[in-house]
């Protein structure tokens, strides 16, 4: 092992990985890139709590988001979308 295995990851190596934990949250890396986020977050924990944070968040998302908006909201959003819509073909 050379000394560089042993030091910590930079700011703006963890930063790289950060941006990718989303994408690894949601399956949407290739196998190679998959095995390069686990590596780093095997060895740091200050990435693998941010990454158990964001898999926590995301699930309470989920689980919220499973009831139906009020009819009422749903009215309002499908209109506010065909205005929307009218401008974009107006323009």
């Amino acid at each position: 092992m050379s000394a560089h295995d042993h030091e910590a990851p930079s700011a703006s190596e963890c930063a790289d990985y950060l941006d990718q934990i989303v994408y690894f949250i949601d399956n949407e890396l290739d196998e190679a890139d998959c095995t390069v986020v686990r590596a780093h977050l095997d060895s740091c924990n200050p990435c693998l709590e941010k990454y158990d944070l964001q898999r926590t968040v995301k699930s309470i998302v989920a689980r919220s988001c499973s009831e139906p908006a009020p009819s009422e909201l749903r009215a309002k959003v499908l209109l506010r979308i065909r205005q929307v819509q009218v401008r974009i073909t107006d323009a």
